[in-house]
């Protein structure tokens, strides 16, 4: 707190002219991408304000700085409200809108906030959204994206709260998809799990976020893979006025952000814009700061080129890499047990990761519809190393270096036929795979290399009747490969339907059915024997069955609460013939998961029940505040008896509240509690011939279970606006209220306080103490 002090003192000087006014820009459109002329756009609570021109766009001036509710009105749609902007004198994104047809004939406009807290009527339920300045004011989670969808309602932390795995509602890490900006995207995070998507530290940057969607039911027909969800990136394009950027500096990274227009010569806005960011971390001095033995060191890069070609014609070109390199080292010279333990037993992980994609977006002239055809390429290595001496990263006994490159062609038309929408499209996919596996304790000797095409369909129709009361969408996709034995597309026929109906004014009945498919990981379908046989090949696309049905209460156009239940089914699960348990208690650590014979017999069923509560920035304060109470079971090789998961920790509950002060200072909380989990204990007498490799033995699964997990974060806002930049300085303190967060025992050779082997060999529990607050100061700089 005293560095915090500190650094107010010496902005100070600045501190005092900080008096300076702020502009907001952005375009309005409808459904069919049409600009719509003439919209009003209000601030709530203000006189500022602007009419859209004939190419739907707008531009406020003279906003004096500080967070408001954006509206836009129009005869003939829906009033559309963008909750708690954040206006500043420098370094404002766009805010634009897609407004929806209104089913009532209005005489006038009216300029209010009647519009209620919506979803997509394909997605009527299970469906959270947060815009950017949400997540970047976000508590406890150092301005990552994914650390903010851990906190949404249905999803539990990972394992002791520090990785970025998303576990929703049951489901296993590696059961949900990302997308930017409508590109898939395998790996989000740093030092990834292969096989799955989780790490430590997430990659995307949240300068370039407009909005995050997380879908945890009713998916898209449009997406392909997902079983328990989908999350969406929507990126803002760059700034086509003006050259800005900004600077962010935090315990853990340190991001540079540039945008601007290109080509713009005399005119008020460019065509081409350009947003670009790369960022380095700070975390491995953060991980030595509080004595931990890791090493995180990584780059990232992000960017997006946009060009509108014409009125109705636009193409963009996205990326986003990163550079990593996960090692370990003593924090001191004295011999501590728990860190010993730590540095065998962690893994060395070099990883290179690059995804870049082309985008063209067409509008048809007549009004009808539009299209969008995206061109991209994905890239995973990963060398994933343990060794028996880690500190001279000598003798390694499990070597897994590999190469997941896709290249992916995606189609999709929207059609509009009086109330009818119609959209449809098909996904091309190039997947080339390479591994070379060396693994002493499961005697695994093979190099690996294939190559096939994955491509798929879908169809979905919406339409709403009976006066805007009764939404309706139907749609189906379907999947298949040229790898996989018994893979075909009718086998892959997915249907999905969801209907909300309001039956009371501000009261919504929301149902959905859908049946989804995921294809195994290149981790398991890339599996060879020691002969060099491909022992996966008949392998079967997961299949994960939902039901979903909820009800929902509007208590004013900015707050809801809803209660909603859940069941989902899952079929030909992937079991481990080794461990016998499914794939699903795996994957959630730094590891390579499904890199092992397998059998598709497993089933498994997640259900319960979801209570939210859900404020918009309303009189200074918003929040979110969910409880689920779930149970998670998965079966191995007898189909009959299932076994609660590693995360079936039956309670969830999750709350973020924040609180808009006087002078741009703003005061913010998050809580996260889950309940007892079970966890698979250590096989102590097979570990100590095998050490430091770790056996786990997975028929003593829910046997024992870990403890509560409870945290409290906060977070402290100040923020300053200078007439050619602005400042925000934030302090925040995860865990304050010091609660330890559970994890299994460790385990490491019995040693004397030299740190010398007590013969004969032998395993001890040691103890941890994961209870420590961490502090941290961050400053981002606009200019």
């Amino acid at each position: 707190m005293k560095s915090f002090i500190a650094i107010l003192l010496i902005f100070s000087p600045w501190i005092l002219k900080a008096q300076n006014t702020g502009e907001i820009f952005g375009r309005v459109l409808d459904e069919k991408n049409i600009p719509v002329a003439g919209a009003s756009v209000l601030l709530e609570n203000t006189i500022k304000g602007a009419q859209t021109d004939i190419d739907g766009r707008y531009l406020v001036t003279g906003i004096e700085p500080g967070s408001y509710n954006l509206i836009v009105s129009y005869l003939g749609y829906e009033t559309q409200t963008k909750y708690n902007i954040l206006v500043k004198s420098k370094g404002n994104p766009s805010y634009d809108f897609i407004l929806k047809e209104s089913a009532e004939t209005l005489d006038v406009v009216v300029i209010s906030s009647s519009d209620k807290i919506s979803r997509p009527k394909e997605t009527p339920l299970s469906t959270q959204s947060l815009s950017a300045n949400e997540i970047a004011n976000y508590p406890g989670s150092n301005n990552d994206v994914v650390q903010v969808a851990q906190t949404l309602p249905g999803v539990s932390p990972s394992v002791g709260g520090f990785r970025n795995d998303l576990i929703i509602r049951g489901g296993a890490a590696n059961e949900t998809v990302y997308y930017l900006d409508g590109m898939e995207v395998p790996n989000i995070n740093h030092f990834s799990t292969q096989g799955s998507a989780g790490g430590p530290v997430g990659m995307v940057n949240v300068s370039f976020i407009s909005d995050v969607t997380l879908s945890s039911s009713a998916f898209g027909a449009q997406y392909d893979n997902p079983l328990s969800g989908v999350l969406q990136f929507d990126q803002r394009n760059g700034n086509p006025r003006n050259f800005n950027g900004n600077f962010r500096i935090s315990a853990s990274e340190a991001a540079l952000t540039l945008e601007g227009p290109l080509f713009k010569g005399q005119k008020e806005e460019s065509k081409t814009t350009v947003l670009a960011s790369v960022r380095r971390s700070y975390l491995q001095f953060l991980f030595e700061l509080i004595g931990l033995p890791f090493r995180p060191n990584y780059w990232d890069y992000q960017y997006k080129v946009r060009h509108e070609i014409n009125a109705y014609n636009s193409i963009s070109l996205i990326g986003l890499g990163s550079i990593d390199e996960f090692s370990v080292a003593a924090s001191s010279e004295e011999f501590d047990p728990v860190e010993q333990a730590q540095l065998e037993q962690a893994p060395f992980i070099n990883q290179r990761t690059n995804a870049i994609g082309l985008t063209w977006k067409n509008r048809f002239k007549n009004g009808t519809g539009f299209m969008q055809t995206t061109l991209s390429q994905n890239m995973l290595n990963n060398e994933f190393t343990r060794y028996e001496n880690p500190r001279t990263q000598e003798n390694p006994f499990f070597i897994n270096d590999s190469r997941e490159t896709e290249t992916k062609l995606r189609y999709a038309l929207t059609k509009f036929f009086k109330d009818w929408k119609v959209n449809t499209g098909l996904n091309l996919q190039y997947s080339d795979y390479q591994n070379r596996t060396r693994n002493l304790v499961a005697d695994d000797f093979f190099n690996s290399e294939i190559d096939f095409v994955k491509y798929g369909f879908f169809g979905n129709v919406t339409n709403t009747f009976f006066n805007n009361k009764l939404d309706v969408s139907f749609g189906f996709r379907m999947d298949a490969d040229t790898f996989l034995e018994n893979s075909n597309l009718l086998d892959t026929f997915s249907p999905r339907l969801s209907l909300s109906y309001e039956f009371i004014e501000n009261w919504r009945l929301n149902g959905s059915i859908g049946r989804y498919y995921k294809i195994p990981p290149y981790t398991i379908l890339g599996f060879r024997d020691n002969d060099g046989s491909l022992v996966n090949s008949d392998a079967k696309y997961t299949l994960s069955d939902h039901y979903v049905l909820g009800v929902e209460y509007f208590l004013n156009p900015s707050a809801a609460i809803s209660v909603e239940g859940f069941y989902k089914a899952y079929d030909d699960y992937p079991v481990s013939i080794r461990d016998e348990v499914s794939l699903a208690n795996k994957g959630a650590d730094f590891e390579v998961l499904g890199s092992e014979p397998i059998a598709t017999v497993g089933r498994g069923r997640s259900y319960g029940l979801e209570f939210q509560f859900q404020q918009k920035l309303t009189r200074n304060f918003f929040g979110i505040f969910s409880y689920t109470y779930f149970f998670s079971e998965f079966t191995s090789f007898n189909r009959d008896v299932f076994v609660p998961s590693v995360w079936d920790s039956r309670h969830l509950i999750s709350f973020v509240g924040g609180y808009k002060l006087k002078r741009n200072w703003e005061v913010s909380s998050r809580y996260r509690f889950a309940g007892q989990t079970p966890f698979v204990p250590t096989d102590i007498e097979a570990t100590t011939i095998t050490y430091p490799n770790i056996v786990l033995d997975y028929s003593r699964l829910d046997e024992q279970k870990l403890g509560v997990f409870s945290q409290l974060d906060i977070r402290i806002d100040k923020k300053w606006n200078f007439k050619r930049s602005s400042l925000n300085l934030f302090f925040e303190v995860q865990n304050i209220l010091a609660q330890n967060a559970p994890s299994p025992p460790l385990y490491g050779l019995n040693r004397d306080e030299n740190g010398t082997i007590i013969p004969p060999r032998t395993l001890v529990e040691l103890e941890q103490d994961n209870s420590q607050p961490i502090p941290s100061l961050g400053i981002v700089f606009d200019f």
